[in-house]
């Protein structure tokens, strides 16, 4: 059986990291293809210098991105493996995945790997962040990205996914913390928005990860975040830093765990609640008007030439401004 592979990057301004990502997947991937969404600094000019073809196409978020790199570039390998721009892999993680596809039964579709977060250069051990496993390989023709505003994952049509124990793909960023807010402040209004849209019955929940507390680590999070939106408007920032730092013993990952944690519950997870609060009480709670709002401006339901369907893009004039961004960070999680 054939066992080559295809990695698909989405960059912005991404000089930092490409060539630490490209150079983890020698020996491993076939093909790099990086989606560009017209950086101002070298990250297409490093990405060429290592070989990866490059296109560049405008941003309207991630999943819409990925899935037109998935659909429009020549890839001719066998498997697909979506990687981030600030990810690379470790610990013989690619020897490990190459292994599992060639000795796989044929109707395996689908591979899940083990993730790690490094924060401020620390590996996050505890607080539920590792070990994490995320469905990242996929045969070629069985999977795509859901098509949502956030915690987007990949979905494979048919067939059956297995796990590699072995090796890590790290998601370790190497901008400050300037950087970090200005980043979850954009994830929040995306988060805000795909949390409505649950909330009101307006995603495409036939086409998305199926909720399941007993299903694969996608269906599990899903369903815990089908609950997370039926518990009260700013409790849950407490509830999500109590698990995790507490219940989960994230506070055995020193100083940098307990910045990660606090932001992650009382930063970003507050501002997300603040934003779907701004909005109810702009459209004075009208449940109507809420959902109108959310259909005029997030509702997924364009086809490009392709045949890939998309999100339509946010009005740029709209008091609710969602900042583009080129990568889904597991910081959202």
């Amino acid at each position: 059986m054939s066992n080559t592979i295809a990695a698909i990057i989405l960059t912005k301004d991404e000089e930092k990291h490409i060539a630490r990502c490209i150079n983890s997947l020698k020996g491993v991937c076939e093909e790099v293809f990086v989606i560009d969404c017209f950086s101002s600094d070298r990250t297409k000019a490093v990405a060429e210098s290592l070989s990866a073809k490059v296109y560049q196409h405008p941003w309207k978020n991630y999943a819409t991105q990925f899935n037109w790199g998935l659909h429009h570039c020549p890839i001719t390998a066998d498997w697909v493996w979506r990687i981030d721009a600030d990810e690379f892999l470790d610990k013989g993680l690619g020897q490990s995945v190459k292994k599992a596809i060639t000795e796989c039964e044929d109707d395996v579709n689908g591979i899940y790997v083990r993730k790690r977060i490094d924060f401020m250069g620390k590996p996050l051990m505890h607080g539920g962040w590792y070990p994490s496993y995320h469905l990242k390989v996929w045969r070629r023709g069985h999977g795509e990205c859901e098509n949502r505003w956030m915690d987007e994952h990949i979905r494979i049509f048919d067939g059956r996914a297995i796990t590699v124990e072995e090796g890590d793909q790290v998601d370790a960023n190497l901008n400050d913390l300037t950087w970090w807010m200005d980043k979850h402040n954009g994830y929040a209004t995306r988060e805000m928005a795909d949390m409505l849209m649950m909330e009101y019955g307006l995603d495409a929940s036939a086409q998305e990860v199926i909720p399941k507390f007993f299903g694969t680590e996608e269906q599990r999070k899903r369903w815990l975040k089908v609950k997370y939106i039926k518990a009260p408007l700013f409790l849950r920032p407490f509830i999500n830093f109590t698990i995790r730092y507490v219940l989960k013993a994230g506070f055995l990952d020193g100083k940098e765990g307990f910045i990660w944690h606090f932001l992650q519950g009382f930063s970003y997870r507050f501002l997300v609640d603040a934003k779907i609060f701004e909005l109810k009480k702009r459209f004075g709670f009208n449940r109507d008007k809420i959902k109108q709002y959310l259909i005029d401006n997030y509702i997924t339901d364009h086809t490009d030439a392709g045949g890939a369907r998309f999100c339509k893009a946010i009005n740029p004039v709209s008091p609710i401004q969602v900042s583009i961004y080129t990568e889904r960070r597991a910081y959202a999680a």
